[in-house]
């Protein structure tokens, strides 16, 4: 080997930078531990919300060491800014997709237009999007054109004073669509930005935002996130801040004894008219008091709700103060109604005809909150709003309260002013409302406000203020923002994945270590070296590219040691060969490397474009598998070809002999002699029967579809106890009329999936689910528990509850499945395009293409066939997409070195018939066969039982994937291969012989 210093130079110098990346891990976390042993120490767990105290203090102490030298001039910070990241499945925390509403810019670019051919063809976007893949924008440009006459341009749509500098009366439809694409993603921008600035300040290291395509959807993934409800709310707040004149309580208290008392006559009526036994066709209005009048525990309380509908429910306040009322926060939504009822609003004067109600701030621990009425105009448009605001800051007001000081620029300090002198002449309130809810409502007692500087309070916790400060200084977001898709994961449940994570690990790497040495003696060795340098490089390269590690990603990790080790076996294999025909040791060993280099660079480059396919195609975790799996590829390369056969060259250089076997393995499959294509009518037969049964089951019993593909929320869920999965699900049908539980890992814990109100968005909804998941395992739970303490946000100690949680909206799960499909046809392709490309013969291409789609039908059959008896899941969700790709890769990878040496003796032998050839290759591939296949299957298995439950299903796949990926290279592959090409092996063998010929002339 020529230009040994250069690789050793590059080799010792690579390993030091990935020493020196990997560093600043270990460093970050050495500091992390002193600050969790201080936090231990400081905070009792014996302490109320011990863990968010804890949490406090581990901040605190970061903060105070964060810049102090810690070695060579790193300190924590610097550390923590180039550690290897850990994903989300690792650490804990939240992983969102949030849908930015089209339709509410489309809303906002048109003015709120209430033209009829915009608002139809919004409709009918909405409905074609439940069936369509296609983007929002595009859906709507398509209803609209559908609509007569309809023009885009028109005053009463886009034609506005809003946009009146781009678009003018004249234009066409498609004048104005480019227009409109383009102030959409002017727009999505906008709210990545601010999404991107709320989450920089919320305190996560290493948060991840991204967006996805032209699709509207952000990803924000936010690992060690412990508060799961404060992050959703940061994320979906649209930050719309408002500045209202407010009425004084006695201004409406006329108006709400009459609608009390109207609610009176109408609720007699609705009684007399059951009394008279007259038909129950009810009005909406009947049917309204109906829903809003709760059923009365009491026949007192009934008899209260009857004189008194509206006051039974809020308690008037007549003062000078900005409160209307105050009522228990069970009743606002019957209230709200109330105040909403057309009969109702038409009690208002004149004066407050366009009065607006809102409801106050809740203040923990207090089930009541106050009522205000905003002096709204007919737009509904307020005094001032949140867009003037320069910036925010959580600050304490004179009271020592938490409060959120704000500034103005010089337009809203102005109208800020002639606000407050209004307030002041007249002795009445301004309201700061912040998403249709009154923070406060203060006085101005000490006139005119100038400057643009105002206040607010609300009894805040330090963290709301600071989050809401964050929130009014990053600004509003342009449009709702809807979490389609979320995972969260619990710290516990990370730390669990850590540990058996790094046991599958340390378990693969040793077996595979110790089987090198038994196999191939000292030569083995060396390979061990080359593979211990092989796993710096993996991991020094991702710390660097500050690339995520995930569980799957340590699954690619280990898979890659597993088929790292098919470069040295196929190298030392070649090398046996030369040996056994009795070669020198030196030319022995340049021959075999040189031989083996071919096969060794088509199997990893038909794995490397699946991997590739996996990265394009894949989201999240499955990134992270492909990140690692190419990462692996390239770095076994290099340190199988250069690495190993340095220490080889440097061994036997003083003529020392290297036997590559020891005396176990030294004549294993010396003389194997299988008759490969005179059976291969029996393997036709064995196939096509596990073919066609597969076909049978996905046909009948179908494939276990998880929530990436078909919508939905599922939960990992911990007991105290073993629990009966069935009669779980009992319990949650009927709450939720369609549930399924099974067993995830030990008896104590399950996976809960429901499509319950599956298209319905926000966290209003996801807040009731979790709550009746909670009250329908309640009786199960240990008594006491809290829903604080079940859900997510409990924190550290975790062990019972909610472990993890995963939502899907239903239109994402159709996007995530059709890229899924797309990504295994594309990898077929890419794979039959590569091997016409490299083997020239289409039959070499049509071989592997069948052995691939022989091996993924079959793998679809098992799981269908398997799905209700085996003890984890076997769900298809993205996961499986990816170990289905990666079966592609290694079947092919197998399949490759296979029909490398067919290539190759169809050189050597010009001779031999066509039969023979093919039957001698086979055969001289065996040893390398069972070496890698065996060596994988075992890291394989390693990962499948101690590598944590939510990778079992995975594991799964791909074991099943290996066994028959390596059978059908040898079984499927070659024999197709052979039955289409041997009519012309006569003319392929003349054709050679010529070739070989002017070779020799030449």
């Amino acid at each position: 080997m020529q230009n040994k210093g250069i690789i050793k130079l590059f080799a010792i110098l690579f390993g030091l930078v990935s020493i020196y990346q990997l560093s600043f891990t270990f460093i970050a976390n050495s500091v992390e531990e002193d600050a969790e042993a201080y936090a231990k120490q400081k905070i009792s767990s014996e302490v109320q919300n011990y863990s968010s105290l804890r949490e406090f203090e581990e901040g605190r102490y970061l903060d105070s060491v964060g810049n102090q030298e810690i070695f060579a001039g790193i300190t924590y910070t610097t550390a923590k800014d180039k550690e290897l990241n850990k994903g989300l499945d690792l650490k804990g925390g939240i992983n969102v997709i949030l849908q930015i509403s089209v339709k509410d810019i489309l809303r906002e670019l048109s003015n709120n237009s209430k033209d009829p051919a915009f608002n139809k063809a919004l409709a009918r976007a909405d409905e074609l999007q439940k069936e369509s893949q296609d983007d929002y924008v595009n859906l709507f440009f398509e209803a609209f054109e559908e609509i007569p006459d309809a023009k885009l341009a028109s005053p009463d749509v886009f034609a506005n004073k809003n946009l009146s500098d781009d678009i003018n009366f004249e234009m066409s439809n498609a004048q104005v669509k480019p227009i409109i694409r383009k102030r959409i993603d002017e727009s999505i921008t906008s709210a990545f930005e601010v999404l991107r600035k709320r989450i920089d300040k919320f305190g996560v290291t290493q948060p991840n935002i991204q967006r996805l395509g032209n699709s509207g959807r952000i990803l924000v993934e936010l690992p060690g996130a412990k508060d799961i409800d404060r992050v959703k709310k940061l994320l979906q707040s649209t930050a719309q801040l408002e500045f209202w004149h407010v009425f004084k309580g006695q201004e409406l208290a006329p108006f709400l004894a009459q609608a009390n008392a109207k609610l009176k006559e109408m609720q007699a009526a609705k009684t007399e008219e059951a009394t008279n036994d007259k038909a129950q066709d009810s009005t909406s209005t009947d049917q309204d008091i109906d829903d809003l009048i709760a059923d009365a525990e009491t026949d007192d309380a009934a008899d209260i709700a009857k004189n008194n509908p509206l006051f039974s429910k809020l308690q008037p306040v007549a003062g000078q103060g900005p409160v209307l009322g105050t009522a228990n926060i069970k009743d606002t939504a019957a209230v709200g109604a109330y105040l909403r009822m057309p009969q109702i609003r038409n009690l208002l004067p004149a004066n407050q005809r366009y009065a607006k109600f809102v409801w106050g701030k809740p203040v923990n621990g207090n089930e009541f909150i106050d009522l205000y009425a905003l002096k709204a105009n007919k737009t509904n448009t307020p005094d001032l709003s949140g867009s003037v605001i320069t910036n925010a800051t959580q600050t304490y007001d004179q009271l020592g309260r938490i409060a959120v000081s704000m500034e103005m620029n010089g337009k809203g300090a102005k109208i800020w002013e002639e606000m407050t002198t209004v307030a002041f002449n007249n002795q009445s309130q301004i309201a700061i409302v912040l998403d249709d809810i009154v923070y406060s409502a203060p006085g101005i007692s000490s006139g005119p406000i100038s400057g643009g500087r105002s206040e607010i309070t609300g009894s805040f916790t330090i963290t709301e203020g600071q989050d809401l400060a964050n929130v009014l200084r990053a600004g509003k977001l342009p449009a709702s923002a809807d979490i389609v898709q979320s995972e969260v994961v619990g710290p516990s449940l990370g730390q669990e994945a850590i540990d058996s994570g790094i046991l599958s690990f340390a378990i693969a790497l040793a077996f595979v270590l110790l089987w090198m040495v038994f196999y191939y003696g000292k030569a083995g060795l060396f390979a061990d070296v080359a593979l211990a340098v092989n796993i710096l490089f993996i991991f020094g390269i991702l710390a660097g590219l500050g690339a995520v590690l995930t569980l799957p990603g340590i699954a690619g990790i280990v898979l890659t040691i597993g088929m790292s080790v098919d470069a040295n076996v196929l190298i030392f294999e070649r090398i046996r060969e030369e040996l056994s025909k009795g070669k020198a040791q030196v030319d022995a060993i340049k021959d075999g490397f040189s031989n083996a280099l071919s096969s060794i660079l088509d199997a990893n480059i038909t794995t490397g474009l699946t991997g590739i396919i996996l990265l394009v195609f894949g989201t999240g975790p499955i990134k992270g598998f492909a990140t690692t799996l190419l990462i692996g590829i390239c770095t076994s390369l290099f340190t199988a070809i250069f690495i190993t056969r340095l220490f080889i060259d440097g061994y036997g250089k003083n003529g020392k002999s290297l036997d590559f076997a020891t005396a176990a393995t030294k004549n294993l499959f010396k003389n194997v002699n299988i008759k490969f294509i005179v059976k291969r009518k029996i393997s036709y037969v064995v196939s096509g029967i596990l073919v066609v049964a597969s076909v049978a089951a996905l046909l009948t019993t179908g494939l276990n579809q998880g929530v990436d593909f078909v919508g939905g929320r599922t939960y990992t869920v911990r007991f105290d106890k073993s629990v009966t999965a069935s009669e779980i699900e009992n319990k949650l049908i009927d709450v939720f009329g369609s549930a399924e539980a099974k067993t995830f890992g030990a008896d104590n814990q399950l996976k809960i999936t429901t499509k319950y109100k599956v298209e319905e968005e926000g966290t209003e909804v996801d807040n009731e689910i979790s709550n009746m998941l909670f009250e329908a395992l309640k009786a199960d739970l240990p008594e006491g528990l809290t829903y604080e303490e079940f859900n997510l946000s409990s924190g550290e100690g975790h062990q019972v509850g909610v472990m993890s949680s995963m939502k899907v909206g239903p239109t994402i799960a159709d996007d995530i499945k059709k890229a899924s499909v797309w990504a295994v046809l594309g990898s077929l392709i890419v794979v039959f395009l590569y091997i016409l490309f490299r083997f020239r013969k289409w039959q070499f291409s049509l071989g592997a293409v069948a052995a691939v789609f022989h091996d993924v039908v079959i793998i679809l059959g098992v799981f269908s066939i398997a799905k209700g008896f085996m003890p984890f899941s076997m769900e298809i969700d993205q996961a499986f997409i990816a170990a289905i790709l990666t079966v592609v890769g290694y079947s092919l990878n197998d399949t490759v070195v296979v029909f490398d040496r067919i290539r190759e003796y169809f050189n050597e032998h010009t001779t031999w018939p066509f039969k023979k050839t093919i039957n001698a290759a086979l055969n001289s591939t065996i040893s390398r066969t069972v070496n890698t296949s065996l060596t994988t299957l075992i890291v394989l298995l390693a990962i499948f039982i101690f590598g944590g439950e939510s990778i079992r299903g995975f594991m799964f796949a791909l074991i099943i994937g290996v066994l028959v990926g390596t059978y059908s290279s040898l079984f499927i592959a070659t024999p197709i291969m052979y039955d289409t090409a041997k009519k012309k092996s006569d003319e392929l063998l003349a054709k050679k012989e010529e070739e070989i010929e002017e070779e020799a002339i030449a």
